[in-house]
């Protein structure tokens, strides 16, 4: 192998030089900021051997999303009306250009009159949704406004949405932009290389950090740490090895490197690699903390290994590290999942009688968990009284499960009851908010006042933009009552905003349209079909 000497990672550089793989194209390298080397040979191994995985959409019974997810921004009443003349002017332009986009918010009296503030930015950027065309638009026009400057928050997330629409080469443009102004930071560049690793281009991840100190940035610790999880989140485990080996002789790791190891194997469902991998931490003098220890607890769950989740809990205790709600939680969730139902509501009794608080992650698994034991009344107990007793707050995803759960057991007026609640709380209704709801709709045939009314506040009350998973829902609930036609008409304003539908869609819509004689639609989707 040849050593180029031009980064750390150049040492991983192959002769073989892959242009393609198996005759198919691994498509063209962007280059952030630099003309950079040959490709990696980390990055070739990534790109033949990677194999896609389909997301299925979020339903009832899943567990709560453990992950810190960016807080909602909320509009007084003065934004709330700013926010909702905007979205109104967007949407008289919903299938056009970006620059249609930009050139309605400028040609509108109204909104050059605005003053723009951060909170009403980012809080209308995140209700765009994957509708990247509507945001990019209105974001380039609030860029232009006179007096505005976006947040990072605002530059972030932009970059994110267009990272996760796939369009890579806009994503380029506005990193770029925000590099000459000094808004490019380890946050926004952990968002690229997660965004270009989802996109399967392994060397521009690669580039992305051989290139930190062009940007500015010094590949420290922290920056090893951001590339070793960009691999390990896309269970490309071995490959972060590689590259840490290669790294270790000139950045020193810390207690996080080897956290970031033992939850890459656990998420690859190697726990063998991930117990070495412990033991490699201890051997050089880092100590496992409490996320270490239920990283671990939580891979023998998943493998329904209860007995083994519970012997290392014991393990964790004797070597002083006291488990934490986190590490119940997972074991109740786990419980849960093998529909072991009163086990897991038992977890409630070892939270209380080893001093632990309940958190609000904790409340929000217990009561979807009560919801999937039928245990409705005990779940509305929790909600109503129990965790403002204890002083817990409910978070957004509290609301959303009781309406969950309420809309599983088909409890329309106790769900709607919630909403309500929601909305005159400090939180506002979401995407995930609506879905169960719509969902309750199609399974009962109420097509007609309810889910005008649901779809009518998702648009006009909360300026809400459909994303893959509310237009999946949407398309295959039409699909299910047999409106084929307000089917289609989805189908295709999903398209022109350039969300691609899942395979699933172009099947189901496929069988309808064929059924129905339209050819020119059945040839639509089968082209379509061609490019996921």
């Amino acid at each position: 192998m040849r050593i180029l000497r031009k980064g750390f990672l150049d040492v991983l550089s192959c002769s073989l030089q892959l242009v393609n793989v198996g005759g198919r194209d691994i498509g063209r390298s962007i280059t952030p900021f630099a003309s950079c080397g040959p490709l990696t040979f980390i990055s070739g191994i990534l790109e033949a051997c990677y194999t896609t995985s389909s997301l299925a959409p979020t339903s009832f019974g899943q567990e709560p999303n453990q992950t810190n997810r960016e807080f909602l921004v909320s509009h007084n009443l003065e934004e709330e009306v700013y926010a909702q003349h905007i979205r109104r002017v967007i949407l008289k332009v919903k299938n056009g250009t970006i620059e249609d986009v930009v050139q309605s918010l400028k040609g509108d009296g109204f909104c050059c009159e605005i003053q723009l503030t951060a909170n009403l930015v980012d809080g209308l950027l995140q209700k765009f949704g994957d509708d990247w065309k509507s945001a990019l638009g209105f974001y380039e026009w609030a860029s232009s406004h006179e007096g505005y400057k976006h947040t990072q928050f605002g530059h972030d997330r932009m970059v994110d949405l267009l990272g996760k629409m796939r369009q890579m080469d806009r994503m380029w443009d506005l990193v770029h932009k925000m590099h000459s102004g000094g808004f490019v930071t380890l946050h926004t560049i952990a968002k690229v290389m997660r965004r270009l690793a989802g996109s399967r281009r392994w060397r521009d991840v690669v580039k992305v950090f051989d290139e930190l100190e062009y940007m500015g940035f010094v590949k420290d610790t922290e920056a090893m740490n951001l590339l070793l999880d960009t691999f390990c989140k896309e269970k490309k485990v071995e490959v972060a090895h590689v590259a840490f080996f290669e790294l270790k002789n000139h950045i020193s790791p810390n207690a996080h490197t080897f956290n970031i190891f033992v939850h890459g194997w656990c998420n690859a469902n190697r726990i063998d690699e991930a117990l070495w991998t412990f033991q490699e931490m201890k051997d050089l003098g880092f100590k496992p903390s409490v996320i270490t220890y239920s990283t671990i607890i939580q891979a023998y769950c998943n493998q329904f290994n209860v007995g083994k989740a519970y012997e290392l809990l014991d393990k964790m205790v004797a070597d002083g590290c006291l488990p934490n709600i986190v590490t119940y939680t997972i074991l109740m969730n786990s419980l849960a999942k093998a529909r072991k139902f009163d086990e897991a509501l038992s977890i409630f009794e070892k939270v209380k009688s080893a001093g632990c608080m309940p958190d609000t992650l904790f409340y929000n698994s217990l009561i979807n968990i009560l919801g999937r034991a039928d245990r409705l009344p005990e779940a509305f107990h929790i909600f109503e009284k129990e965790m403002k007793m204890n002083g817990v707050n409910c978070s957004i995803s509290t609301y959303n499960t009781m309406i969950s759960i309420s809309c599983h057991h088909k409890q329309w007026q106790s769900a709607l009851n919630v909403l309500e609640k929601m909305k005159s709380s400090s939180f506002k209704p979401d995407l995930q908010t609506y879905r169960p709801l719509l969902k309750l709709c199609f399974s009962e045939g109420e097509l007609d006042v309810r889910i005008h009314s649901l779809l009518n506040d998702m648009a006009d009350k909360y300026h809400l933009s459909f994303d893959l998973d509310t237009y999946t829902t949407l398309i295959h609930g039409l699909c299910s009552v047999g409106d084929i036609g307000w089917a289609t008409l989805l189908f295709d304003e999903m398209i022109d905003r350039e969300i691609l539908p899942r395979r699933q869609t172009c099947k189901m819509l496929l069988q309808e349209v064929e059924q129905r004689n339209m050819y020119d639609y059945v040839e639509k989707i089968r082209m379509l079909t061609k490019q996921l």
